[in-house]
């Protein structure tokens, strides 16, 4: 027990935003008819995160504006819902379309399966928002108190069961979105539902939906690419031939944590049982409620619903369920998964279509000398037949391609740039990175502006060793987060100041164990210098077919970390 649970405490501000706010409106509305400045008021900040969008500032040119006693450069990231990670051609299209439109020029694939676009003006947001929903896509509940984009397994037409994965995955993402109309309301000039003092009908999340952000993720193993135990609730698939034939039930799986804080951890999901698909939603909604009403209030750093089965225990969690269910879970079933990778290249999808995955560094699309990432892929969705699948690792797939176009699609990419994966190394093709600056408010340190040159530099390390094939997960993020999953990296790296990371070793390529602390707060030299001596360790004394996060356990480089509570010791 890290807290406890029964004791009353006082309810943090978010609380009374949202108590205030008449189920998201809040005075969004006048904040944005206010031309005499680029920002909204604070509390309207906190409410257009649950409508998908967060007010952010350049910080590379923030001090100099502050010295010239000018406003801080405002702008807005959105965050673009995308259920499972399907995306049409004509909705890529008009994505990015925007990006040039109203934003900066990039996209930014994340690690839910979403796209944010960046640098959206105050003046524009709104427009952006209503051209957005033209191409069937939404940004409600991308960010704030509710349940976030649920994941599924990146390519859905790999198997009959990979498509019956995506189903439940698009079928609690309809069920959990958010039943208020402001979203309507404000963005996209819709009529007024309830007015002030009036209630709206919000039946899952009442009128001040969660204590803090919620996760789902639907997995099929034998591949991990969701990263399904670092969810609030995960779904397992469990296969029968060409059936799933139900699914194990995860919880209490979280990544983020504070400096300093030994109460706070990365937790991975624990299995407490078994359902059948028709079963999914009702399950995924009471494990919502339960949250709802047990989960912590008063302080937003033990909010999640990590901390709520940290705190109560697993078995709590599975007879509070059960109670509220009416009906008891099954005994789990067994299950194994070999990797968290994304497959890259050429693969056959079950009904003879072909899908390509395509690394992209960082999640970042961008035009630039040499590489013009947006122009290849837009050209792909303009003249190929096909679906985009974006990953949870931050590429995207390039699904339902007929035999036909196959040399034409690489042309494309070839033809604009992008360097294919069989050219990238197994470290590179298994990096993560977040945002983190100029733009994140909570970042201490680069991350995607950063990793980069960091596995430039490990590459010629992992050359010289022979290790260039071997698949090593390395993961970034600017503060200690985790938007980029780094305690699941076998190399993780977390922003502590300007220029230094906190060294995480050990995490299970299969995103079944959490990395430990391995050296705090160094600097790039330090990093590569302390990394050297343990990759040709690796390269020399490995047993077979070992991967490098198990390697550094079985050479005490860090402890195993067995469970969340373990974390900092």
């Amino acid at each position: 027990m890290i807290s406890d649970p029964n004791k009353p405490k006082k309810l943090s501000a978010n609380e009374g935003i949202k108590e205030r706010s008449n189920f998201l409106r809040g005075t969004i509305s006048e904040s944005l008819s206010d031309d005499s400045t680029g920002s909204i008021s604070a509390e309207d900040a906190q409410l257009t995160k649950f409508h998908g969008t967060y007010m952010q500032d350049d910080r590379d040119i923030r001090a100099s504006l502050i010295k010239e006693k000018k406003e801080k450069a405002y702008s807005f990231m959105i965050r673009v819902r995308v259920p499972g990670g399907v995306c049409t051609p004509s909705q890529w299209i008009g994505i990015d379309k925007l990006a040039d439109k109203f934003g900066e020029s990039t996209l930014k694939l994340t690690t839910r399966q979403a796209f944010q676009l960046y640098g959206v003006l105050k003046r524009n947001l709104k427009q952006t928002m209503k051209e957005i929903n033209d191409t069937l896509l939404d940004t409600l509940a991308a960010c704030g108190d509710v349940n976030r984009n649920v994941m599924s397994p990146s390519n859905p037409f790999e198997s009959s069961l990979h498509q019956q994965a995506l189903d439940v995955a698009q079928n609690l993402h309809d069920h959990l979105t958010p039943q208020t109309s402001s979203y309507a309301e404000i963005w996209l000039d819709g009529e007024k539902q309830g007015g002030i003092g009036e209630e709206s009908v919000e039946p899952i999340y009442g009128k001040t939906y969660l204590p803090r952000k919620f996760k789902i993720a639907v997995a099929l193993p034998p591949r991990n690419d969701v990263d399904v135990f670092s969810n609030c609730l995960g779904f397992v698939g469990i296969a029968d031939g060409e059936k799933v034939v139900g699914y194990n039930v995860l919880v209490g799986g979280g990544l983020g944590m504070t400096h300093g804080k030994t109460t706070t951890f990365p937790r991975l999901a624990d299995v407490i049982g078994f359902c059948t698909p028709d079963q999914v939603v009702q399950v995924a909604e009471e494990v919502v409620k339960i949250q709802r009403d047990f989960g912590d209030r008063s302080d937003r750093r033990h909010a999640r619903m990590k901390y709520t089965v940290e705190d109560r225990g697993a078995d709590w969690m599975l007879e509070e369920l059960n109670r509220r269910l009416g009906w008891e879970l099954q005994e789990s079933r067994e299950f194994n998964f070999d990797s968290t990778t994304d497959r890259y290249g050429w693969s056959e999808d079950a009904d003879g279509k072909w899908a390509y995955g395509l690394f992209v560094e960082g999640g970042r699309l961008r035009d630039e000398e040499g590489s013009r990432g947006r122009v290849a892929l837009r050209k792909i969705a303009e003249e190929i037949p096909c679906q985009f699948r974006l990953t949870a690792n931050q590429n995207v797939i390039i699904a339902r391609v007929a035999a036909e176009d196959k040399e034409k699609l690489v042309g494309i990419l070839s033809d604009n740039g992008m360097t294919l994966p069989d050219q990238l190394s197994g470290i590179r093709l298994n990096s993560i990175a977040c945002t983190a600056l100029p733009t994140c408010s909570l970042a201490l340190a680069e991350s995607e502006r950063y990793l980069p040159q960091l596995v430039d530099e490990l590459e010629s390390i992992i050359d010289r060793l022979g290790l260039r094939g071997e698949s090593i997960a390395i993961r970034s993020t600017g503060c200690p987060n985790g938007c980029g999953r780094p305690y699941l990296g076998e190399i993780g790296l977390v922003g502590k100041a300007p220029g230094k990371y906190n060294l995480y070793l050990g995490a299970g390529l299969d995103g079944t164990r959490l990395n430990k602390l391995y050296r705090p707060a160094i600097t790039h030299e330090e990093i590569v210098d302390e990394l050297r001596p343990v990759l040709e360790d690796f390269a020399a004394n490995r047993e077979p077919e070992e991967r490098f996060g198990d390697f550094c356990i079985r050479k005490s480089y860090v402890n195993a970390t067995v469970k969340g509570s373990d974390f900092h010791e």
